[in-house]
C-alpha cells in the first residue's frame, strides 16, 4: 500500500479531489452514478430485499441517494423515497439522477412509516450547521425505531472534518465513503457511529491528490515501514542506541515497564536512573537493563554527559518526587540535546509554566499527553471537538511532536503533517499501557527513526500489539506481543523496494 493510500481528506480537499477529476475528463453525473450504485451493492451485499427508505438531502448527497433508490429498485426491492424540500430545488448532477428516478417523491420522514432499512443520504461530510427542523425528526425517527441504516459518505450530522456531531446523529450499520476517507471517520464520536466502513472507487484518480496534497494520513505501516531501523549485520548494541529512563521512588512500575518496552523495540542499551532508595526494587527485577542510582542532584546531569545515552524519557512514575525535581530533569535533558519523550508527570510539572518547557527544545522531542494533561499545558486551543486543530497548534506552538492519547490517537508534528491511529483496540483502557507506548517511542528514536515516524510507529505497534493479544490484557502482555507483531511487520518490508536503513554512526 502507497502512503497516499491512506489519506484523510477533509471535505474541502475531497471538493478539490472532485474537481481535479472532472478537470481531467470524468464527468460529475459519472461520479454520482458511481457513488450511488456503490451504495446500492453494499446494501445488496448485507441484506435481502425488504422495504427500504432512501432519505435524500438537497445536496449532491441527495443525489447520490436518486441514484442508489433507482439501482435497488431495478433489483426488485421495495423502494420509497423522501426528499428534505421540494424536487424544483435541486442543481446539478443531483438534479440530473433526480430526473432518472421513476418512483414518487414523498416529504423525508414519509417511507420511514414501515421501513425495515434506510439509506440515510440527507447530509454529507460537509455539514456546517446543527441539525434542525424536518431533518432531525426523520433521524430521530431513525434512532427511536433502531433502523438499521447505510449512511452516504457519513452519517448525517456528522462532521466530516473533526468527527463531532453537529445536534444530531443516527448510527449507521454501513458508512460508505468515497475515494478516501475522512478525518470524521476515524475520531470520535464520529467513528462510533459509522460502523462498518467502506471505501469505493468511484472513478476518481489517484492523481487527484496531487492537487489536495493531504497532509492527514490514517496511521499504518505505510506511513513508517520504508524508514523502519531494522537490525543490520554490522550493529552492536551501542549502534541500536543508548536510552536513559528516569524512574520514581513510588510508582516504580511504570519506568520498568517503559525500559522493558524501549529494549524490546530494538534499543541496544537500556539505563534506568532512580532514586538510590529505590534502586534495589528496579535492579531486582530487571536483567537487561541498567540500573544507576541517583544519589545527589547532578548525578541525572552527569548520565547525560555521555554521548552514546542519545535518547531519554521522563514521566512515567516519575510524579512521586517534586515537580520542581522533574523539571530539572526535563531541562537537563532538553539541554544535553537528547531526543526525548515526555510523558504524564514530566508534562504535568509544567502546567503553570509552559512556555518555560518550550523555550528548552531545541533537540527532537515528543509530547504524548492524555487529554487531561494536554489541558492543563495548552489549555482548550482549537476547540474540544476538534483534535486535529487541538494537536496540530500545540505542535506548532511546542516545535515538537504531540502525540494526544485515545482510542483516536493523533499524533501532530510542527510542521502540520499529522496521522490518526485506528488500530486501537478498548482494551488498551488499563494501567501501565501509556508507558509501554513511551517506551516504544523511545526506544525507536535511540535507534535514530525520526520523532513524528517514531511516535506513529510506536501508536500503530502498540494498538497492533493490545489487538493481537485480545481480551485480558495488562500492560506487561503488550512487551510480550510485540516480538511477533514485528515478525509479521517485518515480512512486509520485502514489498518496500526502495527502504532507508538508518545506520547509528
Amino acid at each position: 500500500m502507497r502512503a497516499d493510500d491512506d489519506a484523510l481528506l477533509t471535505p474541502e480537499e475531497m471538493a478539490v479531489a472532485d474537481r481535479a477529476a472532472i478537470a481531467g475528463g470524468v464527468p460529475g453525473v459519472e461520479l454520482m452514478e458511481a457513488a450511488g450504485r456503490a451504495v446500492a451493492d453494499a446494501v445488496q451485499r448485507r441484506w435481502s430485499p425488504r422495504p427500504i427508505a432512501v432519505l435524500c438531502g438537497p445536496g449532491n448527497n441527495g443525489g447520490d441517494g436518486f441514484v442508489a433508490a433507482r439501482h435497488l429498485a431495478r433489483a426488485g426491492w421495495p423502494v420509497r423515497l423522501g426528499l428534505l424540500g421540494p424536487r424544483e430545488g435541486l442543481r446539478g448532477d443531483a438534479a440530473h439522477h433526480a430526473a432518472l428516478w421513476r418512483g414518487s417523491i414523498e416529504p423525508l420522514s414519509a417511507p420511514l412509516d414501515n421501513a425495515a432499512i434506510v439509506v440515510d443520504a440527507i447530509f454529507g461530510a460537509g455539514l456546517a450547521r446543527a441539525v434542525e427542523g424536518e431533518a432531525r425528526a426523520a433521524i430521530e425517527v431513525v434512532i427511536a425505531r433502531s433502523l438499521p441504516s447505510v449512511a452516504v459518505d457519513v452519517p448525517s450530522g456528522l462532521d466530516g472534518a473533526t468527527g463531532a456531531i453537529l445536534g444530531i446523529a443516527a448510527p449507521a450499520a454501513i458508512t460508505v465513503t468515497f475515494f478516501r476517507k475522512k478525518p470524521g471517520h476515524l475520531l470520535l464520536p464520529g467513528r462510533a457511529l459509522c460502523g462498518s466502513l467502506m471505501v469505493a472507487d468511484i472513478g476518481i484518480p489517484a492523481a487527484a491528490l496531487a492537487d489536495v496534497a493531504p497532509r492527514t494520513h490514517e496511521n499504518g505501516p505505510a506511513q513508517w515501514l520504508a524508514a523502519y531501523p531494522w537490525p543490520q549485520l554490522e550493529d552492536h548494541k551501542y549502534r541500536r542506541g543508548h536510552l536513559l529512563v528516569l524512574g520514581g521512588a513510588i510508582m516504580t512500575g511504570a519506568a520498568r515497564l517503559a525500559a522493558r518496552a524501549a529494549g524490546r523495540i530494538g534499543a541496544g542499551l537500556v539505563t534506568l536512573a532512580v532514586p538510590s532508595a529505590a534502586w534495589p526494587v528496579y535492579a531486582a527485577s530487571l536483567a537487561s537493563v541498567i540500573v544507576r542510582p541517583l544519589a545527589a542532584p547532578g548525578d541525572f546531569a552527569a548520565l547525560l554527559a555521555d554521548p552514546r545515552r542519545n535518547a531519554v524519557i521522563i514521566g512515567p512514575g516519575a510524579g512521586a518526587g517534586s515537580d520542581e525535581a522533574t523539571r530539572e530533569h526535563v531541562l537537563a535533558a532538553l539541554g544535553a540535546r537528547r531526543a526525548t519523550v515526555l510523558d504524564a508527570d514530566a508534562l504535568t510539572a509544567f502546567a503553570d509554566r509552559p512556555e518555560t518547557l518550550i523555550a528548552a527544545i531545541a533537540a527532537p522531542a515528543v509530547f504524548t499527553p492524555h487529554e487531561g494533561e494536554f489541558a492543563r499545558l495548552f489549555g482548550a486551543s482549537g476547540g474540544p471537538s476538534d483534535k486535529l486543530a487541538r494537536a496540530r497548534g500545540a505542535a506548532a506552538r511546542a516545535q515538537a511532536v504531540v502525540l494526544l492519547k485515545g482510542a483516536d490517537t493523533v499524533v501532530a508534528a510542527p510542521d502540520g503533517r499529522a496521522i490518526i491511529n485506528a488500530n486501537a483496540p478498548p482494551s488498551l483502557a488499563t494501567a501501565g499501557s501509556g508507558d509501554v507506548l513511551s517506551g516504544m517511542i523511545g526506544g525507536l528514536l535511540a535507534q535514530g527513526l525520526d520523532p513524528f515516524r517514531a511516535a506513529a510507529a510506536g501508536a500503530w505497534l502498540h494498538g497492533e500489539a493490545a489487538r493481537s493479544f485480545g481480551l485480558g490484557l495488562v500492560a506487561e502482555d503488550l512487551i510480550d506481543a510485540l516480538p511477533a507483531v514485528l515478525r509479521r511487520l517485518k515480512a512486509e518490508t520485502a514489498q518496500q523496494p526502495n527502504q532507508v536503513i538508518i545506520r547509528r554512526p
